[in-house]
């Protein structure tokens, strides 16, 4: 079975481009087509066989996607994937638009609906890269959207929450595939909860994130904070944070998890479509204080590897931060339950899901 993987974009690192390593691990022949690749930020890419659409020939545009928005999924349907029995797409915007035969299998491996069109709206309304459009332009796009929505085949979803913004904004069905975490977020034993330094963000600094409001809550609890991430909020939340708070911006693995294992606590403070950062932490044994919406209800136990504060507010932040003891969360019960979302299980749902629907 010869098979292709598509992705919106190689210009950065995160959950979903764990997710792409993942799927890649499962299917290591496979090249991995996608609208723009940036290798200096990217470099986690380095040896795959990436085969970019022609816009890549632009080298200014590879860092600024979002300029490219509007003529995205004209470029991926330029790709020729005729050679493939199965294509993935794995999208949260425009890699769904590729076109497939009839003998063809396109499984949509959702990360969530086009954010900035549809559940994320109010999250990017104030944001300065979609000001300029026009709203006339914004219903358009999204009904461009709808209409490459209906080109897989079959639809995986990376969560129950992303199921059902499948099926509410796309009315297509899906099968819930949880992803994995790296085995080597199991790799070290966790640090004693008295020797714990500090709380910790793990996250893109974008508007959906709300790393504002964790800012802003420990401004005034004047505890250190450590925030780990870039994107585009980056300079804004600097000037917000007081001096107890810290940026680590862009950080190695090997250091990433040394500040999960030095975490009293990670903070997660956005409604999320899954969320690998809660299961890194909880994998290192470290508890976390989530908004109670979202992925975060699927990956986190309240009470037992985590606390959940319902609103998404600086004061309810404020509440749960100030009822957490850290001493009354079990080792052994955080690791447990992000041992559930191993590679191995993974692997084995997703290609059990594959073989169903190619028959």
């Amino acid at each position: 079975m010869k098979v292709a993987l598509v992705y919106d974009r190689l210009n950065k690192f995160g959950g979903a481009e764990r997710l792409l390593l993942a799927l890649h691990r499962l299917y290591p022949s496979a090249p991995i087509y996608t609208l723009v690749h940036e290798p200096q930020t990217s470099e986690w890419a380095k040896g795959l066989r990436i085969m970019p659409t022609f816009l890549n020939s632009l080298p200014f545009l590879r860092s600024r996607h979002e300029w490219l928005a509007p003529v995205a999924p004209l470029a991926f349907e330029t790709l020729n994937l005729s050679p493939f029995d199965l294509v993935i797409s794995l999208t949260s915007s425009d890699a769904k638009s590729v076109i497939t035969k009839p003998h063809q299998l396109h499984l949509c491996y959702c990360l969530t609906p086009t954010r900035y069109f549809w559940s994320g709206i109010s999250h990017y309304a104030g944001d300065r890269k979609m000001k300029w459009l026009p709203t006339f332009l914004k219903k358009y796009f999204a009904q461009l959207d709808l209409i490459t929505s209906t080109r897989p085949d079959y639809y995986l979803a990376i969560s129950q929450e992303v199921q059902k913004r499948v099926k509410k904004y796309y009315k297509r069905e899906s099968t819930v595939v949880y992803p994995s975490i790296e085995d080597k977020f199991y790799s070290k034993k966790p640090i004693p909860f008295d020797k714990r330094k500090h709380f910790l963000i793990v996250s893109r600094l974008v508007p959906y994130k709300r790393v504002d409001l964790a800012i802003s809550a420990f401004n005034l609890l004047k505890l250190p904070l450590v925030v780990v991430g870039t994107g585009s909020e980056l300079k804004k939340l600097k000037q917000m944070a007081g001096s107890n708070i810290s940026f680590a911006e862009e950080v190695s693995d090997e250091r990433l998890i040394k500040y999960y294992r030095e975490a009293k606590a990670v903070i997660f403070p956005q409604e999320e479509d899954f969320g690998l950062v809660p299961l890194e932490a909880q994998a290192l044994g470290t508890p976390v204080i989530a908004y109670g919406k979202g992925g975060a209800l699927e990956t986190i136990i309240d009470g037992q590897t985590g606390l959940f504060f319902p609103e998404q507010t600086a004061i309810s932040l404020i509440s749960a931060i100030e009822k957490f003891t850290p001493y009354f969360f079990k080792q052994r019960d955080l690791r447990a339950n992000a041992a559930r979302f191993r590679f191995s299980t993974f692997s084995a749902e997703f290609k059990n899901e594959v073989k169903r629907l190619r028959r």
